[in-house]
Formats: C-alpha cells, sequence, structure tokens
C-alpha cells in the first residue's frame, strides 16, 4: 500500500544538504560516536558547521583536498571509527575515485561518503554537473548507495547507517527540493522500495528528489485518465529487484527517471533486471543524456530536457499513444 506523501501541496521545500547535518549534530548530542571529515564548504551557520564547532575534537577539515579526504576516512574507519564524511559531490566519485575504490570498498570499512550537491549543480556548468557518479558506485564491490527523497528520508537514512555494516554513499541533490512523505512515520529499509502512489497503467521508477516530479507527473496523467503508480527506489544498491518485478509486471509500462546520466545509473539498472527477469512490456528511461549539458539553472536544465514533471508526463503520453 502507498504510504502519504505531500504531493498535492506543491511547494514545501525542504533541503536534505541541511539535513544530514541536523541529523549529525542531534545523533552527537545523544551521545552517539562517530567521526565527521568534511571538506571547506561547510559553512558556520549550518547545521553541520554547528557541529564542528560544537564537537571539534570529532571533527576534521581537509580544505579541497578531497582524495586525501577520503583516504583518511578510511584510516579512521580502520582505526575502529563510524565516519561520516561530507564531500562536494562532483569532486567526490571524478576526483577521489581510487581512494573510494581502494581505501573505502576493497578495506570494507564503515564510511558513510556523503556527497552534496548531486545531480545537476548550480553555477559551476557541465564539469560540476554530478551525473556518472551512480555508474561507478554501482560497479565498485561492497558500496551501498541510497539517494534520499527529501530531508525527512535523509535523516531515516543517517540514523539507519550507524546499525549498517560497510561503506555507504549518500547522495544528496543540491537542496530545496519539495518533501515527497506527509511526515517520517513510514517504514523505512536501506534496500527496500517504497510504493509514494498507487498505479496500474504505468510505473515510474525513480530515486532522490525526482521522485517529487513523478508524482506530480502522475498527478498531470490523471487527466488523461491514467493511473501512474510511483516507486521511491532510494536504494541503488543493493536494488530491491523483487520490487521492480512485482510493479513492472503490474502494468507493462515502465519508466524510470533520475538526475543522473541514462548511461549506468538507476535506469541501467532497472533496465537489466527487467531483461533478466523475461519482462516484455514497455521501457524508457529519463535522464540526462549522453552529452554534456547545457548551461543554466538547474531547474531549466532538467525542464531543457524533459527530467521534471512536464517532460515525464510527454514522455509517458507518447509512449501510451503508440
Amino acid at each position: 500500500m502507498a504510504v502519504q506523501t505531500t504531493f498535492d501541496f506543491d511547494q514545501m521545500l525542504s533541503s536534505a544538504k541541511e539535513a544530514y547535518g541536523e541529523e549529525l549534530l542531534k545523533m552527537a548530542e545523544e551521545g552517539f560516536d562517530f567521526v565527521f571529515t568534511y571538506s571547506d564548504n561547510v559553512a558556520p551557520s549550518t547545521a553541520a558547521g554547528k557541529l564542528t564547532q560544537n564537537y571539534p575534537e570529532r571533527c576534521f577539515n581537509f580544505g579541497i583536498a578531497e582524495p586525501n579526504q577520503v583516504g583518511a576516512s578510511a584510516g579512521l574507519a580502520l582505526a575502529g571509527e563510524i565516519v561520516f564524511a561530507q564531500v562536494f559531490g562532483p569532486f567526490l566519485p571524478l576526483r577521489a575515485a581510487d581512494q573510494i575504490h581502494t581505501d573505502i570498498a576493497y578495506n570494507d570499512v564503515n564510511v558513510r561518503l556523503i556527497g552534496t550537491h548531486s545531480g545537476v549543480t548550480a553555477g559551476g556548468g557541465p564539469t560540476h554537473n554530478d551525473i556518472a557518479d551512480l555508474a561507478l558506485y554501482r560497479a565498485i564491490p561492497n558500496l551501498t548507495v541510497v539517494v534520499p527523497a527529501d530531508a525527512g528520508q535523509c535523516r531515516k537514512i543517517i540514523r539507519a547507517s550507524m546499525e549498517y555494516d560497510g561503506p555507504m554513499i549518500i547522495r544528496i541533490d543540491r537542496a530545496g527540493s519539495p518533501n515527497v512523505y506527509a511526515d517520517d512515520n513510514y517504514e523505512f529499509t536501506i534496500g527496500k522500495a517504497i510504493e509514494t502512489i498507487e498505479g496500474t497503467d504505468v510505473t515510474i521508477i525513480s530515486t532522490g528528489s525526482c521522485i517529487y516530479e513523478c508524482m506530480m507527473a502522475s498527478k498531470e496523467l490523471q487527466k488523461d485518465g491514467l493511473s501512474v503508480g510511483v516507486i521511491d527506489m532510494h536504494t541503488i544498491k543493493p536494488l530491491d529487484k523483487n520490487a521492480i518485478v512485482k510493479y513492472s509486471n503490474k502494468t507493462g509500462v515502465v519508466v524510470t527517471v533520475e538526475d543522473h546520466s541514462i548511461n549506468g545509473g538507476l535506469g541501467g539498472a532497472v533496465a537489466e533486471t527487467l531483461c533478466e527477469a523475461g519482462f516484455c512490456g514497455k521501457f524508457k528511461r529519463i535522464g540526462m543524456p549522453d552529452e554534456f549539458a547545457v548551461l543554466g539553472d538547474p531547474d531549466e536544465v532538467y525542464k531543457y530536457y524533459g527530467v521534471e514533471r512536464v517532460g515525464i508526463a510527454k514522455t509517458i503520453r507518447k509512449m501510451m499513444s503508440k
């Protein structure tokens, strides 16, 4: 059964980028034992900044040396610490790939790499768009990869990770995304997808802040008489293959939506699962195309490529008309 969501309310903004710091600060105040490493862009005014001010003995600033930060985080974990490491999203997979692969994943240590500003980012342009990371993470053994849909789910992931063995990537968008869930009173388990909207005609499988846009597209498609379900695949690895097969067989039409390249991300993972399961229905990936994106505000870039409610609805209408 679908959980209670906020998709009827179109402007309930929250920041997962702020929420992770809020939860870490709260956990520190509750007496949880962990270490925090960070890049130099943690402002004192943020919750993470307050963590560094209130608990300086457990917080370590590595400036703009991201590979060093990831490697040192592995060393701290090998010494017995649980480590949360915040890194600017585009620099995490591209600059620190070797350290993620060899220091973190190979040693199978308890480091939670928090990649902020993932997906299409503001200001930096195409070179700073973090749209190839999931392809890398999926191919590295031992990594768990989670993508919160909103701030509340981000808090759930941060807290759940304290009891989770092994390295983890927590992929957070640029901030300011609408809330997906009405409250935090829903069951959340790493590795188990969530049905946010029930549907009988089409299944959308999405992740992160794209979930909300998918729900708004579903609402729009009701005008066409279409029942479009939306599945929150918050964990990219390990993938909930049972949920993919279950909901795909229910509708026979599957669309994936992600703020990532269409190559190697959620869409690729779902396609692999469906092919191996013998799925014979319609399938379409929506995401960033195989090109360096145009320069612009993230919302305008998503609109340009159809990775938002209007574009999603248009793609599904086209699929269903054939």
